[in-house]
């Protein structure tokens, strides 16, 4: 073996291999320490587009899912407020009832009309009066639940109508006289199965919009685990590397140092 004191190949040699260790020994340390196998596009570049286009999904999933769930608690209050006008109406057959009998005197008459006046101006506060999130739920157009495009066909947007005492034909009617008391049980029976269809129609939408819902819960569900497949670090592979790296970087070092006490050897010719 010829000796030289213009190169030390050998140590050379040591310090490319101890670089190349430490730069996996930095590698794996990071990676254990953020749990992440991408973390920058050097890593993988192409797995970190799909990780973030993965990502950008989810994200999206997630708004639809609140949107849906605001869309429900919006349709709630609107059942809620119906249900009100339905004990409404029902109170109001039983006055109505009483006003078309023949033994109801007109005193009588006028203040089961009062009363039957009390009831329809209560039927349009709640349809001013019942609002969500500061939005009137009783309008005449439609209210937009935006959902990813996903199940966006299967739920555009919910629309319950508006509410009010005309909107149900009670505001020319009254109890005054046995003749109208009768014409305004009708007109009664017809507003309360408005208001009972009207509820189907919310229900309906609420148990759509739920399962819109739940099937996003499974869509975020499978990109998530997809998204960790690509991105998560396997940390017991990277528990094991760190080991590797850790002992090849000690072993590296004393080459290295081994290495460059060689050219000592030239000082031995001298004497």
């Amino acid at each position: 073996m010829s000796l030289s004191i213009l190169n030390n190949i050998p140590a050379l040699s040591a310090q490319n291999d101890l670089q190349s260790t430490q730069s996996s020994l930095q590698n794996t340390l990071l990676q254990l320490a953020s749990g992440q196998r991408i973390n920058s596009g050097a890593d993988d570049a192409a797995g970190l587009a799909i990780a973030n286009g993965l990502q950008a999904n989810v994200t999206a999933l997630n708004q639809s899912a609140m949107n849906a769930n605001d869309g429900i608690g919006a349709l709630q209050v609107a059942d809620g407020g119906l249900g009100q006008v339905t004990n409404l109406l029902n109170r109001a057959v039983t006055i109505a009832t009483e006003s078309a009998t023949g033994t109801v005197s007109n005193s009588q008459r006028t203040a089961l009309d009062t009363e039957y006046t009390s009831i329809k101006n209560e039927i349009d506060q709640i349809g001013q009066n019942t609002t969500f999130n500061g939005t009137s739920v009783f309008t005449s157009s439609t209210t937009s639940i935006f959902m990813s495009d996903a199940v966006a066909n299967s739920v555009i947007g919910v629309s319950v109508g508006t509410l009010s005492s005309s909107g149900l034909s009670l505001s020319g009617t009254d109890l005054t006289t046995a003749s109208n008391a009768q014409t305004a049980l009708t007109a009664i029976d017809s507003a309360i199965s408005t208001v009972a269809d009207t509820r189907g129609t919310i229900g309906a939408s609420v148990n759509r919009l739920q399962a819109a819902a739940n099937v996003i819960s499974v869509q975020v569900q499978n990109l998530t685990a997809a998204q960790d497949a690509i991105q998560g670090a396997n940390i017991a592979t990277e528990v094991t590397n760190l080991s590797k790296f850790s002992i090849l970087n000690q072993t590296g070092i004393a080459a290295l140092a081994q290495a460059n006490s060689q050219q000592q050897n030239i000082l031995q010719l001298l004497h």
